[in-house]
């Protein structure tokens, strides 16, 4: 763009303060997590990298993003409405606003390069980008997002988790994972981790979570199927949400159904489990896959199909079965899920074929991409 001065990373900068990244991926934990593994993954690659985060007020990234050690940055949300409204109509002040803010951020951090992860944070931050600073796109999704899909007509390089994502031109890298569950021994750590949620050392196990938020499908069907679990043998760490609560009856002598809000230790959670019954959004059938662990995925039954589009490499390949939400009952738990609990053989199968599946070193692919864009 004529009369810019370019950016630091393009030719042509007066000065530079050291590598400067900014990771756009606010919202969800889907969209935050792979740019923290990413952040990581720049400093493990260059200790002396300054990384900024770009977030909303609102978003999980206020908790997350602190408690990983990276800077900040808020800006206001560019929600992208899925069909005409009144919203519509306002999105033009909105957008500008947003941009003229992030565009203050990038300068006020000389950004060497900006990556996105989709999400309302990543739209003003690829229109601030655009012509000035150097722009990677990453999609975690099976079907990219709207926000993605403009960035991408911008970006240096595309990547995404799988080969269809509707965006052409990226190359499939997987979803960048934190190094806890990317270095994850699940055999190891089975003793110590069951020993911390306070489960039996060695009963079958199935782990149970539906997000940050819980799933109040998985926990009816699960609390309403307790008993039977309980009485075949087999230990349950479940995670219902911090809004929720759950009811569960313990069998005497059975092993525990652990019933907990949330779970702070995921990498203890995946290898204190034998099986993992959960929703498959993006990030939560990466980590799934990448430390092999047998999955009955239930997808979320809203938004536009893409969890069951993210869960069906790992159901082709034999590693999970796929579960629709509406028949995800106390029947179903006891009729299929439980034998499935009680059948070391078949796990064992199953673990072998979603570990094919994964993909543990994405973030270091990503990270070496993020550096060779900037110029380093």
């Amino acid at each position: 763009m004529s009369g810019q001065q370019p950016a630091p990373g393009y030719p042509g900068h007066p000065a530079r303060r050291g590598l400067s990244v900014v990771v756009a991926g606010g919202g969800t934990a889907g969209h935050i997590e792979p740019a923290l593994a990413l952040a990581d993954a720049v400093r493990r690659l260059r200790p002396d990298a300054r990384i900024t985060a770009l977030g909303t007020e609102r978003g999980l990234e206020n908790r997350l993003v602190p408690a990983r050690g990276y800077p900040l940055e808020l800006v206001p949300p560019v929600p992208m409405p899925r069909k005409p409204s009144a919203e519509l109509l306002k999105m033009p002040g909105k957008v500008w606003d947003s941009v003229r803010k992030t565009k203050d951020v990038l300068e006020r951090v000389e950004a060497d390069v900006v990556v996105g992860f989709g999400g309302y944070v990543s739209l003003p931050a690829y229109l601030a980008a655009r012509g000035k600073t150097p722009i990677v796109v990453h999609e975690a999704n099976a079907r990219a997002g709207m926000a993605n899909k403009v960035g991408a007509r911008f970006a240096e390089r595309i990547l995404s988790a799988t080969p269809d994502s509707g965006l052409a031109g990226a190359r499939p890298i997987g979803i960048p994972l934190r190094e806890s569950i990317t270095s994850l021994d699940r055999a190891a750590l089975r003793m110590q981790a069951r020993q911390f949620f306070g489960l039996h050392p060695h009963a079958p196990t199935i782990l149970v979570f539906g997000g940050s938020q819980g799933a109040q499908t998985l926990n009816t069907a699960f609390s309403g199927a307790a008993q039977a679990l309980g009485r075949a043998g087999i230990g349950v760490l479940h995670a219902h949400g911090p809004k929720n609560t759950l009811a569960v009856q313990q069998v005497p002598g059975a092993p525990i159904y652990n019933a907990v809000p949330y779970l702070e230790r995921m990498d203890l959670a995946y290898a204190a489990a034998d099986l993992v019954v959960c929703r498959s959004g993006a990030m939560t059938v990466a980590e799934v896959s990448a430390v092999g662990l047998p999955a009955v995925f239930v997808p979320l039954p809203h938004g536009n199909g893409e969890q069951a589009l993210n869960a069906q490499p790992v159901v082709s390949a034999g590693g999970a079965l796929l579960v629709s939400d509406e028949d995800m009952t106390p029947d179903k738990v006891i009729n299929e899920i439980l034998p499935l609990g009680r059948d070391p053989q078949r796990l064992q199968m199953m673990s072998r074929a979603t570990l094919g599946t994964g993909h543990r070193e994405a973030d270091q692919v990503l990270a070496r991409i993020v550096l060779e864009v900037a110029g380093q």
